[in-house]
């Protein structure tokens, strides 16, 4: 297996800088014209390397919908500005002080900073100030007749913040206030002038167009035949966004060139990549243009170039959900490990130099929908990045580092999987399981974890070649109708009430993990054995916040029982 490693060294990590570089040059809005510029960049580099694509074109128009999610507007940020306490920011300095969807507009007024409830009473007529939950609070703040809004994020410091409200046609009814983006260190100014009991005034001027539709890029190619191992990366966020996700981007564009010259028809596997706006162009990929039973596992590569140094940044693998256990996450490790190996112990064994680390299933990207679908999803990713979603994720923060490790470590571990040998593979699995039963196993039991183990090494069998798992036959307590991205926006499509007790509900990020998690675990298994097997893959979890929200889903159409 180690051999696969030496083979990856022909990916070569300056080029994925030089196509970071690349990307991060247009402002990749959803709904914006530049996201669909940067995918056809990506189109005319493929093209040079001889690697046919398909590029599909679904729209953005604010009412389309893909799976559970409603397509934004088409929309494009002409000039903006913000003015408070003597500072002036305009898109010159970044484009992202117009928060991504604003309606156009101009207005003046004193600053209100909302924390609490009773806050809200003093909105009509001012600017709102907030720092969370910021499309709640823009929807709240048109609501009460506020004339302006500024949002900002905590942990950016100097940096503005990119905030998206990701308004649908049906949005603009309602949303007519103009919305910028401030650093916190200016928030911070203002809120500590209005605690002492100050006024503080501030100006904005927005001007955006709002068109009927712009094109929702997908870029699609295959190498080889199949079954594929699929390698997706989400395209869109606004200029610069080098790590996120010019990165991700890039490196899709590096590995699609070697493995194009890599691939012979002796591999078990050929090869898929997939450029898409996040959730939404996965959702409309899957929906309109994918065939499922093609695909054995998916790779998603999101913000890969985070650097220890300077954006505080650990290798992160998020493995498959234990609902699709896979032993890709276990290759993908095993590689990351070794290629992240540097320098010796005082005894002579190998050192890592970068932060890395394992993690149970995550949300938060595009992963997520090929485990909703079925196909096994995992991803590496560098987190934390302290210039986030901010003006300050520039080409120069990212990590040459980083971009090595992890691309030379997906690159070996597809070669792994489609040339290995099946002996060494079969015992690979067998020792990956073994590995992932015994970290759960050292805190809690795991009964149910290992059927779905053994289920899942069965299906890596069928792909592989190997013998290894046994199948166990799915005894399902919901069925999943509506399947995709759930959140409180979908549900207020239903229900208006039962769209503020989901938001309330899921304000913890890790219940919205779980619940998805367990929607895929209750297609396999019966009520009681479905959080049994939740609580063995994440230990503590809040069945009675579970329950009430399956009620929800339920009444909303999107589950029912089986």
């Amino acid at each position: 297996m180690r051999c696969f490693l030496k083979e990856a060294g022909v990916f070569d990590p300056n080029n994925v800088l030089h196509y970071i570089a690349e990307i991060s040059q247009f402002h990749r809005i959803q709904g914006s014209k530049e996201l669909p510029e940067a995918v056809r960049f990506i189109l005319e580099e493929l093209r040079i390397w001889g690697v046919e694509a398909n590029l599909y074109e679904e729209v953005y128009d604010g009412e389309s919908r893909y799976l559970t999610l409603k397509s934004p507007i088409a929309w494009d940020v002409v000039r903006g500005a913000v003015e408070a306490l003597g500072r002036t920011l305009t898109t010159a300095d970044t484009l992202l002080v117009v928060m991504a969807h604003s309606p156009g507009g101009s207005a003046e007024g004193e600053v209100v900073h909302v924390v609490r409830e009773e806050d809200w009473e003093k909105a009509r007529g001012r600017i709102v100030l907030v720092g969370r939950e910021w499309r709640e609070a823009y929807r709240r703040a048109n609501e009460v007749g506020a004339v302006g809004f500024i949002a900002y994020r905590e942990g950016t410091g100097e940096e503005v913040p990119y905030i998206g409200l990701f308004l649908t046609k049906d949005d603009l009814e309602w949303a007519r206030i103009p919305a910028v983006a401030v650093p916190e260190t200016l928030a911070r100014e203002i809120i500590g002038k209005l605690n002492s009991g100050e006024s503080v005034s501030a100006r904005i001027e927005v001007e955006t167009v709002i068109n009927e539709r712009q094109v929702l890029p997908i870029l699609y190619a295959e190498i080889g035949r199949p079954p594929f191992l699929l390698f997706t990366a989400h395209i869109c966020h606004p200029k610069p966004g080098a790590n996120d996700n010019a990165s991700g981007s890039a490196m899709l564009m590096e590995l699609a060139r070697v493995l194009s010259r890599l691939y012979d028809d002796s591999f078990r596997f050929g090869f898929a990549f997939l450029w898409v706006p996040e959730y939404y162009g996965t959702q409309a990929f899957i929906e309109r243009h994918a065939n499922l039973e093609k695909y054995y596992a998916a790779i998603n590569l999101d913000m890969v170039a985070g650097s220890p140094d300077r954006a505080g940044s650990t290798i992160m693998l998020v493995r498959t959900p234990v609902s699709r256990f896979s032993v890709i996450s276990g290759i993908l490790e095993y590689y990351l490990d070794l290629a992240n190996e540097a320098g010796k112990s005082f005894s002579g064994s190998p050192l890592p130099r970068l932060r890395l680390k394992s993690f149970p299933y995550e949300m938060g990207s595009d992963h997520d929908i090929f485990n909703f679908f079925g196909i096994p999803g995992t991803m590496p990713i560098t987190w934390p990045d302290r210039f986030y979603h901010s003006s300050g994720d520039t080409i120069d923060k990212v990590s040459r580092e980083s971009v090595e490790v992890i691309g030379r470590a997906v690159l070996a571990t597809a070669l792994a999987l489609a040339k290995g040998d099946g002996e060494e593979l079969q015992r690979f699995a067998r020792g990956y399981a073994m590995k992932y039963l015994g970290e759960l196993s050292r805190e809690r039991k795991t009964d149910e974890v290992e059927r779905l183990v053994m289920t899942g090494l069965a299906r890596d069998s069928r792909f592989l070649g190997i013998e290894s798992g046994h199948r166990f036959e799915p005894e399902p307590w919901l069925r999943w109708k509506v399947r995709g991205l759930l959140s409180e926006r979908l549900i207020r499509e239903a229900d208006e009430k039962l769209a503020e007790e989901f938001g309330s509900l899921t304000r913890d990020r890790r219940v919205l993990v779980h619940l998805h998690e367990l929607l895929m675990l209750a297609e396999l298994l019966p009520r009681e054995r479905a959080f049994e097997a939740l609580r063995e893959e994440y230990g503590e979890i809040d069945e009675e916040k579970l329950e009430k929200l399956v009620g929800i889903l339920e009444a909303a159409g999107i589950v029912e029982r089986a």
